[in-house]
């Protein structure tokens, strides 16, 4: 089974059954992998909000309580809902309140989502056992909470069967354990104070752990050259013989297997500790011979196709002031800092409108530190004394309209309102639609972006000046051709959707040059005047994709559920606000 992709978690807890004649002694419960879109990120999560603790020297697992949780970067096919290994489990001495707390935090900015019973709750009594609840981690790791007060921390695995009392018995004459009751009611295994416990398929058959949120489950077993031919007469099929791994951290082997309901198995030797992550392919940087670009039939730079920015996401537009000086990224400085993004933005959504990190994107994600250039220290240019007006005016604005509901959709953003992200901004790459599709006939080109679905069609051939009293939300753009670069200057804005504070006078210069077969350079630089002492300059990539991406239908203005819902519950607050009123008038 070398080379399928899996997650894993690691236990380190005994189990009580030797392995047969010629085991020196028991084989132990030792990890579990879980796939992450960034191991270090997913370290993250899992210390700030489950109590984990980092390890020293790795960053791709994490100790939780005596149990090991190790994280893979592979894509990922889904939830553990579901799969041979339906989820993991810590207790808490109040359930209620670890719950309130993640609930609180939410999604927004972590990435923690609470799964609602029936009834909406996220917490019931199991009768005769636990009080408990769900969540799940930002890869699908679908995770129990409940009250026990015999056992603090990480409690259990959870595994789901065709044949519960089958699957335990199974796993106990391979690898031992201890049979016990669970609170005196549910059978389960004992493998020092960690339970294995199953419970039966709703639809009889599990999916397989393969490629899932968690992959396997691994047991530590001693000198596993000697024992392997005792695992197999006790029904362990193993794939191969064991081997060090790969770019292994030790010179331990390992070996896969697979178990009962498809779930996959690794037995290792003491003192494995997982294998170095390999770096992925640059996904920034010019080619390093010039590129020509193809030519249309009429004789201009060809930039058509379907491109994608989904390898820019996570390039802050400033360089952070930890990073002077820094050239570029390692990929997993990439990766985590991609993931950070992610995670802060998404909100209620689920995964599978990330298209940054399912892992199905193809582009691995940018190592450029920033994307200003220019002033060469990568931050934005002093603002002028109206510029600074300016700002204190906006954040007055915002602090203003945060103190009460809305009343209407004009006090809500436009981007949020449907209407533009403006320019640059809609030009940006976020989490997920960032489709960009170029057209071009003679004399124009079509610049199409996904996300809102905004279309520009911009001249390339000079044409009569427009009334200079006419602006616009994108402005007014007019394209030429400098060699393979497509150069469009816009003006006369309206202001309406600034950028960083720009202001309607604001002049922006883009310029996209095709410097590979597949890679598309955008650069824009802003000059406003009234609000930066000097003009400023920011570059990054897209990255074509036309045989994978398609630009599918935003339909914004028809799917704006949160403009309903942020009106609604605004006049909700109003006929709170005036029962209050009333009845604070009546009393007096």
């Amino acid at each position: 089974m070398t080379g399928i992709r899996r997650a894993t978690f690691v236990l380190a807890a005994a189990a009580a059954a030797a392995l047969g004649p010629g085991a020196a002694q028991a084989a132990e419960l030792h990890h579990i992998r879980i796939i992450a879109a960034s191991p270090s990120e997913a370290v993250r999560w899992y210390v700030r909000h489950l109590d984990c603790s980092p390890l020293a020297d790795r960053n791709d697992a994490t100790d939780c309580q005596g149990v090991e949780l190790m994280f893979w970067a592979r894509p990922t096919m889904g939830s553990t809902q579901g799969t041979g290994v339906d989820h993991i489990a810590f207790s808490y001495a109040d359930v209620d309140a670890k719950m309130a707390e993640l609930e609180a935090v939410g999604v927004r900015g972590s990435g923690v989502r609470l799964q609602r019973f029936d009834g909406g709750e996220t917490l019931r009594d199991q009768p005769g056992l636990f009080r408990h609840g769900f969540i799940f981690d930002p890869w699908g790791t679908r995770i129990e909470l409940l009250e026990d007060p015999d056992r603090q921390g990480f409690h259990q695995v959870h595994l789901s069967s065709s044949d519960p009392a089958a699957t335990l018995a199974w796993y106990r004459k391979v690898f031992g354990g201890k049979p016990a009751r669970l609170r005196g009611r549910k059978e389960g295994l004992l493998l020092g104070d960690i339970w294995l416990l199953a419970d039966a398929h709703p639809s009889g058959r599990p999916a397989p752990t393969s490629g899932r949120a968690i992959s396997h489950i691994a047991f530590s077993v001693p000198d596993l050259a000697n024992a392997a031919p005792a695992m197999r007469r006790k029904g362990l099929e193993l794939e191969g013989e064991p081997a060090v791994p790969r770019n292994g951290r030790t010179d331990a082997r390992q070996v896969f297997a697979l178990g009962p309901d498809s779930v996959t198995i690794a037995a290792v030797e003491p003192g494995f500790a997982g294998v170095e992550a390999e770096a992925g392919a640059v996904a920034d940087g010019r080619d390093a011979e010039p590129y020509k670009a193809p030519r249309t039939p009429w004789g201009e730079p060809d930039l058509q196709g379907v491109w994608t920015g989904n390898s820019a996401h996570g390039i802050p537009l400033e360089r952070p002031p930890d990073l002077a000086g820094v050239e570029s990224l390692t990929a997993e400085q990439a990766a985590a800092r991609r993931e950070r993004g992610t995670l802060g933005s998404i909100w209620g959504y689920e995964r599978e409108w990330r298209d940054t990190t399912l892992g199905y994107d193809k582009m691995t994600p940018s190592r450029q530190v920033a994307m200003i250039v220019d002033p060469p220290d990568g931050r934005l240019p002093a603002l002028t004394p109206e510029g600074g007006r300016r700002a204190e005016e906006a954040a007055r604005e915002r602090r203003r309209k945060a103190a009460r509901p809305p009343v209407g959709p004009e006090d809500l953003t436009p981007y949020v309102r449907c209407i533009t992200r403006g320019l640059p901004g809609m030009m940006m790459p976020g989490i997920y639609n960032n489709g960009l599709q170029i057209v071009q006939g003679p004399g124009f080109v079509a610049i199409q972006k996904e996300m809102i679905h905004e279309t520009r069609a911009i001249p390339t051939r000079q044409r009569e000046p427009l009334d200079e009293r006419l602006q616009s939300w994108l402005g007014d753009s007019q394209g030429r051709w400098e060699g393979d670069t497509l150069v469009i200057e816009t003006r006369r804005f309206n202001g309406r959707s600034p950028y960083r504070g720009t202001s309607e006078g604001m002049e922006l210069t883009e310029r996209f040059t095709r410097i590979g077969p597949a890679r598309l350079a955008y650069e824009f630089t802003v000059n406003d005047p009234a609000v930066w002492v000097r003009p400023w300059t920011a570059t990054f990539a897209f990255d074509l994709d036309d045989a994978q991406y398609e630009l599918v239908e935003y339909a914004c203005h028809e799917g704006n559920y949160g403009m309903f819902n942020i009106l609604s519950g605004a006049r909700a607050r109003d006929r709170e606000a005036a029962r209050a009123a009333g009845q604070a008038g009546g009393s007096q």
